[in-house]
């Protein structure tokens, strides 16, 4: 099945329910089964899912559970007419998903700032404890991101950084290799593959690409879950990706890296796009908050990603004369 037809074809399962006033905690109970499933509000009393055999399972336990208690509710499956499309409805879920990738990845940056080599023994056990809590959690919250939320890039690396300096602190493996290394050279003829939905990161990087490694290179927008690669194509900020965030650095970051791309202009682009996408402020670099609302008027203002990525070129191509000037 085509993208456009998946879009045109998107169902969703909608739960209306009513809930007894009393006992306050049933209430609270089902909120959080609500929020254990991934299902959004589109109204106060209507919640969503994208309709699915599992999704439909989850929705007729919960009913079964709300009348049960008292409630009343039933279970219908929809397709948005009008008053909320299925892109606004997609960026629900997302919305909601980030939000619980921020909380992990805030903890992670925490646990790794904290994290020194002299610490004592306990504190590191605890620092192990935390990471595993971190990582089923994570895997919670991946197993309800339908659509591919863009922060679960920056929760999973940060939670692997975390995961590997226990892991060498604690000396019970050996160095890992590094990636094998890439030029600018050895990365033109290829089909660059990223999310739909392109912000910050994604439109910085297709910018880097067609700028500085490849005019001709060919960009695919495809979905953020469940996507196989072709021969031949590069994944840019896509989780499992070839190129993708790598600890605490966003995938403009180390795409720069990885072409061995050493320009000071580009750099301190680097840390603004950094700022933006994983919002920790780490830089605070003056110019961030001005280029995040005309990223943000950009996306709000185009749907389609080939056209965010046209209109952010400029932005980018200002931003480096900018800094080339700046520093010369």
């Amino acid at each position: 099945m085509t993208d456009d037809a998946t879009s045109a074809e998107q169902r969703w399962l909608l739960l209306v329910h009513q809930l007894p006033s009393k006992p306050a905690y049933f209430r609270v109970k089902i909120w959080r089964r609500l929020q254990g499933i991934g299902a959004v509000a589109v109204k106060s009393t209507v919640y969503a899912l994208p309709s699915n055999a599992e999704t439909q399972e989850d929705f007729e336990w919960l009913l079964k559970e709300i009348v049960e208690g008292g409630g009343e509710a039933f279970v219908c499956e929809a397709r948005l007419i009008d008053g909320l499309s299925d892109d606004q409805a997609r960026v629900l879920f997302d919305a909601a998903r980030d939000e619980d990738f921020e909380e992990i990845a805030k903890e992670a940056r925490k646990q790794l700032a904290r994290l020194a080599d002299s610490a004592p023994l306990a504190e590191r056990a605890d620092a192990r404890a935390l990471a595993s809590r971190l990582r089923k959690r994570l895997t919670d919250i991946a197993a309800i991101d339908f659509f591919g939320a863009t922060g679960r890039l920056s929760a999973e690396s940060l939670v692997a950084e975390l995961e590997r300096r226990l892991t060498e602190d604690n000396d019970m493996t050996k160095d890992l290799p590094d990636a094998p290394l890439q030029t600018a050279a050895d990365l033109k003829g290829r089909t660059w593959v990223t999310r739909k939905g392109v912000h910050v990161d994604r439109i910085a990087c297709s910018w880097l690409v067609r700028r500085f490694i490849d005019p001709d290179a060919v960009i695919r927008f495809v979905p953020g879950r469940g996507y196989a690669p072709n021969a031949g194509e590069l994944r840019f900020d896509m989780f499992e990706g070839e190129i993708t965030h790598e600890g605490d650095r966003c995938s403009f970051e180390v795409l720069l890296n990885r072409a061995h791309i050493d320009d000071p202009a580009l750099q301190a682009i680097a840390e603004i796009v950094h700022d933006i996408d994983l919002k920790d402020a780490k830089f605070g670099r003056e110019e961030t908050c001005g280029i995040a609302s005309l990223i943000a008027g950009i996306c709000v203002a185009n749907p389609e990603d080939e056209k965010r990525i046209a209109q952010g070129a400029p932005v980018f191509d200002n931003l480096y004369q900018y800094f080339r000037a700046k520093s010369g």
